[in-house]
């Protein structure tokens, strides 16, 4: 297998090895990287029960070749990825639903898999380097928090969270700010798109990137995208040979992270069939699969914060991958939901099924419940659900009129002290907290 290189969706900086772009999350000229070329992969090949470490090993090994980081794949996989991701049937439901749950790490939320993958990679790569990465992450309630557990008291990195103040759950700010350490969590007073753009600035800035060695954990970060890839891989296959066709999936959409990993797993032959992407009422790519155009926006705060995002970056990397809309169209479909039908969503589903919904899960059952009856029907759908519910329980207990379980990996960072500070949305701020 040949050697694979890596480009920016941007088109005008070199191209890097797998491992060049992972120390550097974001391309020089502001792009994403992309392999040069996707890898060929039978998944037929992959018969039997796997594990998860196992599937990466299959699924990753040819975005690996050529790597330094090839001969660890398997150790990385071992160590990232031991964490249930079951994709389980959803009770009572008349028709093939199944939820994929990606709640059951240590910060509860599908962030977990990519962040701690991509730690277990640097770890690789920067035990032994003389000055120490830092890792700047922009977060809209959920990556700050995995990718904190991911990296805490390594000793060759130090994490820079940026997060908006006032728009993230209580207990999504308890994972944020509980660290301390080699953690330093910045609440900015503005959107998550300010948060973003004040990381991709700060990763471009010359004066900074003098003084700093910086990387990303975003899902700008490649490192992190690659490993979401490997649970759509291993829930496919799973569904397949229990309901002998390929799954469709509903995605709760953001930054279009999680949503570009199902699209490259399909891409790779995996048995996927339609992808549905639910966003909330910040519209910028259900409006630009209706008009055509595409028109960043600020973002709105919503129940669902995760996928608070009106500038979505991986929407790069689709049409990196599909160059025109007409091909973008025929991947995917997206549609929106409002806090309202949110709530109304978590409130049917519980009593139809007992399934607590967090917000984001929620979008997604929606958008499964406007389907015509015979699409529901004619093959088995997956909602993605991406957080435990537990993390929002002051808006689903009121619904469900029960108290949520609190998993014990989150019961033990919400009894830990908090540690932040309040900056203005400027680069300067910022910078002076980097210092």
């Amino acid at each position: 297998m040949s050697d694979l290189r890596f480009a920016s969706t941007r088109g005008s900086a070199p191209t890097v090895t797998l491992s060049e772009a992972i120390r550097q999350g974001l391309a020089p000229d502001g792009g994403l990287y992309i392999p040069t070329r996707l890898p060929t992969i039978e998944p037929a090949a992959l018969s039997g029960t796997l594990t998860l470490p196992e599937v990466a090993c299959a699924t990753l090994s040819g975005f690996f070749a050529g790597d330094p980081l090839k001969q660890m794949l398997g150790q990385i996989a071992e160590a990232a990825l031991d964490l249930p991701a079951p994709t389980t049937a959803v009770a009572k439901a008349s028709d093939p639903l199944f939820a994929l749950e990606l709640f059951h790490g240590p910060t509860a939320a599908f962030k977990d898999f990519g962040a701690r993958f991509l730690a277990e990679s640097l770890q690789f790569l920067e035990q032994r380097s003389a000055q120490p990465l830092t890792i700047l992450v922009a977060t809209s309630g959920d990556t700050g928090g995995a990718v904190a557990a991911a990296f805490h008291r390594r000793a060759w990195v130090r994490v820079v969270i940026l997060y908006p103040k006032g728009l993230v759950s209580a207990r999504q700010e308890q994972q944020l700010t509980c660290w301390g350490d080699n953690v330093r969590s910045l609440r900015i007073d503005g959107t998550f798109d300010d948060c973003q753009r004040l990381a991709k600035e700060a990763l471009l800035d010359p004066v900074l990137r003098a003084k700093h060695r910086f990387s990303s954990a975003n899902s700008i970060n490649i490192g992190r995208l690659l490993p979401q890839m490997v649970y759509y891989a291993a829930s496919s296959l799973d569904v397949e040979r229990r309901a002998g066709a390929r799954t469709s999936y509903i995605v709760p959409a953001g930054n279009l992270g999680n949503a570009f990993a199902a699209v490259w797993a399909r891409a790779l032959g995996f048995p996927i069939d339609r992808i549905i992407l639910a966003h909330n009422i910040n519209r910028t790519v259900p409006d630009f699969l209706r008009t055509g155009v595409w028109q960043p926006r600020p973002s709105i705060a919503t129940l669902a914060s995760a996928m608070d995002v009106g500038n979505p970056s991986n929407m790069e990397r689709i049409r990196a991958l599909y160059p025109t809309l007409d091909a973008i169209r025929e991947q995917l479909s997206a549609d929106s939901v409002n806090d309202a039908t949110i709530r109304a969503r978590i409130g049917e589903d519980f009593m139809h099924y007992g399934r607590e919904w967090c917000p984001h899960t929620a979008a997604a059952a929606e958008v499964y419940s406007r389907l015509a009856p015979e699409q529901r029907r004619d093959r088995p759908w997956v909602l993605v659900a991406t957080a435990h519910p537990a993390k929002f329980n002051e808006v689903i207990e009121p619904i469900t009129g029960k108290a949520v379980e609190v998993p014990a990996s989150l019961d033990r960072l919400l009894r830990l002290p908090r540690h932040f500070v309040d900056l203005p949305p400027t680069l300067r701020a910022v910078a002076a907290a980097i210092e």
